[in-house]
């Protein structure tokens, strides 16, 4: 793709990115297959390569985002199965996000959005101030219904995400150090996050105890909180700076006291945001380095996982599992055959879903900002879902988990809490007086 950009404006680091990745694009198209807004709605402006127009002509000449531009960036999922798809490499991540920042300094929302926008940059953000978010949302829940009729359709998405009951802590707050049962045979630090801890505390408990278990002592580094992602994807740039900064404070600390073999992620969205720290600080005199050195240690736990030796089975279930893959951990990471190996490793019979490439809807605060495409899309992930017949569904990002468990009463779990629990970690919650078929071992894994 021919670019028109000036000599001074290419003298910005962002725009000379932006440069680079508009280039690289070729107009083939492959990506309108893939991207889920297309698929739904049929619109080229909703397709990536349209998308990549409306920046280019955007950024070209300086101008302020308008309306139409603003409406189809904001469709956008940042699913980034266009970046599977796409045969010449153009990297639409960093195009997006530079575009979502643009739109974030020069558009001027109506009240009502910057409003919801603040609340959800702030609550969402900060464990405690979720926690009391989530416990009053329940009040709420049982009016999403008529929210929803009067035309309050993000207020109704909120009300009926909002769980019924929020799960108890397992973790001590206090406590920053889980040592390795045994000999230890590795040091690393856990992402605590900030929607984990409140609406699932079951998988980081699960991931320490099966760390643990295997040599491994877990560190939640003191001073780490919000990784970031969220007010990231949403062009708030100064915050999600301020977050990846303290951040990577914290697990520089434990980088140069004992020591990191790796930073564990349970939550595929953050860690795909973790992984590009280097990118985005790229610029930063103080913390370039550094953030490039937490990118560079940062994995999913099942990427850690797969090299562990694990220990064989202990209960190995035969159950059925409907493996749906994260955008955030099969797109944005490239990590899709190591979760499935390993369920696959302890027993459970692994299904693909049909159209996996496509995303569930969640996408950060997508299924709040959007709630309409958000639910179309949940629709047909679960509609796939349900086609494969699993007994559990596994994934590894809550966002994920949430949007899915909302349209089915097929029991969603993390595939860390599956994994603990074949290797001698305790029942996930939510699978108890879940039938357990030993007879299905007989039937191949896919």
């Amino acid at each position: 793709m021919q670019t028109t950009f000036t000599l001074a404006q290419l003298a910005d680091p962002n725009i000379a990115e932006a440069d680079k990745i508009l280039r690289a694009c070729v107009h083939c198209g492959f990506c309108t297959a893939t991207c889920p807004t297309y698929v739904l709605l049929g619109d080229e402006l909703d397709s990536p390569r349209g998308r990549i127009y409306l920046i280019k002509e955007m950024l070209e000449h300086g101008r302020p985002a308008t309306r139409e531009v603003v409406k189809h960036i904001d469709r956008c999922l940042s699913c980034l199965a266009c970046m599977t798809t796409c045969p010449s490499g153009v990297h639409y991540m960093h195009l997006v996000d530079h575009a979502r920042d643009h739109i974030e300094e020069t558009y001027r929302r109506q009240l009502h959005d910057q409003l919801l926008r603040f609340v959800l940059a702030k609550v969402l953000t900060d464990a405690k101030l979720f926690r009391l978010a989530a416990s009053a949302g329940r009040i709420a829940k049982p009016f999403a219904a008529i929210f929803a009729a009067v035309g309050l359709k993000r207020l109704a998405a909120l009300a009926r995400m909002t769980p019924g009951r929020l799960p108890k802590p397992e973790l001590n707050p206090a406590q920053h150090v889980f040592p390795a049962q045994g000999s230890r045979r590795g040091r690393v630090a856990l992402l605590a996050g900030c929607i984990n801890p409140v609406l699932a505390p079951s998988t980081n408990a699960a991931a320490i105890r099966l760390l643990n278990r295997h040599g491994c002592e877990v560190v939640i580094a003191a001073g780490e909180g919000c990784c970031g992602s969220l007010v990231h994807h949403m062009g708030r740039e100064d915050e999600a700076l301020a977050y990846a900064r303290a951040d990577i404070d914290a697990w520089t600390r434990e980088m140069e006291g004992e020591g990191l073999d790796a930073i564990l992620v349970t939550v595929s969205g953050c860690g795909t945001t973790i992984k590009d720290y280097g990118f985005m600080l790229r610029g930063d005199p103080v913390y370039a380095q550094k953030a490039a050195q937490v990118s560079a240690l940062a994995v999913d736990v099942t990427e850690y996982l797969a090299k562990l030796e694990l220990a064989p089975p202990e209960r190995p279930t035969g159950l059925r599992v409907a493996y749906h893959s994260a955008c955030s951990l099969q797109h944005g990471q490239k990590v899709a055959r190591e979760p499935k190996e390993l369920l696959s490793k302890m027993g459970f019979v692994v299904k693909d879903v049909p159209e996996g490439h496509l995303c569930c809807g969640s996408a950060g605060t997508y299924n709040i900002l959007e709630p309409q495409l958000a639910g179309r899309l949940r629709e047909r992930k679960v509609a796939n879902i349900q086609k494969v017949m699993p007994d559990v569904i596994a994934a590894g990002n809550i966002g994920c988990i949430t949007q899915i468990a909302a349209g089915t009463a097929i029991p969603v779990v993390h595939t860390v809490e599956l994994i603990d629990w074949a290797t001698g970690g305790p029942m996930p919650e939510n699978l108890k007086g879940l039938k357990v078929a030993p007879a299905k071992l007989t039937e191949p894994a896919v």
